[in-house]
């Protein structure tokens, strides 16, 4: 069945879905998806939340992840994923878009676009990734109004209170600010940027409650994998950029490809190739809800290095 029958939605709202999840035993693991497609593939795989990443988006947009993307423009995205997948989603609000009454309006923008979380970070305009140097931030007690108003403005929403201070304040900074923002109505707390094991640990030991880490690549936090961030004491972690990253990267070597050669022969081994797509997307499912639509055929591949798993499909 597709969204487009209006009975495959869940009916529970996707921030108690997301309350589920995070009761569970095991951490949370959340890939980003920047677009539809990447969140159906992630689906396939059997993930049962994604993650809406500012940079990742930003990315797909050809600009810079400095704040300068439109709040109709992540919304949009957060409701393609959203009717796509049926999924929750946690949504990177950034600073919310200005100041209390514009998180306020953020929070319900993207709860009606079909989130299930939304974080908010203690930046000042214009901010940056939380894995560069040089960023300010707000006084704590501005962060936490907007914390505060955020939880106020949100029905369901599970409201994620994001700080950029261990790079700016120290360790010690990114807990007391943390410790804040939950007295104000976060229900999970995020420390991003931080660089040690040990400081992971530490932050985790000293903020009870959900805990969400940033896996992205790249950056000044080493490699951990989610069984060792659960046993750090986290409850979520998200790999935020790295579908367009590899998105990115492909793309890159398919238009060299065909620069070099003149076309994209040798490069299907590369490719999902259409069948494979049209399972994704479910396109016959579409396809035979109108009548007047013939069942398509897909083309018999003519090639010879995908011959054999074409055969198998």
């Amino acid at each position: 069945m597709t969204w487009l029958e209006g009975k495959t939605r869940n009916p529970k709202r996707p921030g108690a879905r997301l309350r589920e999840l995070l009761d569970r035993p095991e951490i949370l693991g959340v890939p980003g998806a920047h677009n539809a497609l990447a969140g159906l593939l992630a689906k396939e795989q059997g993930f049962e939340c994604l993650y809406v990443s500012g940079g990742g988006v930003t990315l797909t947009l050809g600009l810079p992840d400095l704040g300068i993307m439109g709040l109709d423009e992540l919304s949009f995205i957060t409701r393609m994923l959203s009717r796509a997948t049926d999924l929750p989603l946690i949504v990177d609000g950034d600073v919310g878009y200005g100041g209390t009454l514009n998180a306020m309006r953020t929070v319900q923008e993207l709860e009606m676009a079909g989130a299930a979380a939304v974080h908010i970070e203690d930046q000042m305009l214009p901010k940056k990734c939380g894995h560069l140097n040089d960023k300010r931030l707000v006084p704590a007690s501005e962060a936490a109004a907007k914390i505060a108003a955020a939880k106020k403005s949100s029905s369901d929403l599970v409201i994620i209170a994001r700080t950029d201070a261990a790079g700016v304040e120290g360790l010690e900074g990114a807990i007391e600010r943390s410790k804040i923002y939950k007295d104000a109505g976060a229900d999970v707390v995020f420390p991003d940027g931080l660089p040690t094991e040990d400081d992971f640990r530490r932050y985790a030991d000293e903020l009870p409650g959900w805990k969400m880490a940033n896996m992205t690549e790249f950056g000044r936090s080493p490699h951990f994998t989610a069984e060792e961030f659960q046993s750090m004491g986290y409850d979520i972690v998200i790999w935020p950029a790295t579908s367009a990253r590899v998105e990115g990267y492909a793309c890159r070597d398919l238009y060299t490809h065909i620069k070099d050669t003149g076309g994209t022969a040798g490069f299907e081994d590369r490719m999902m190739t259409r069948v494979e797509l049209y399972k994704a997307i479910g396109y016959h499912d579409f396809e035979s809800l109108d009548e007047s639509v013939a069942a398509s055929v897909v083309p018999e591949h003519t090639g010879d290095d995908t011959t054999a798993r074409l055969a198998g499909e």
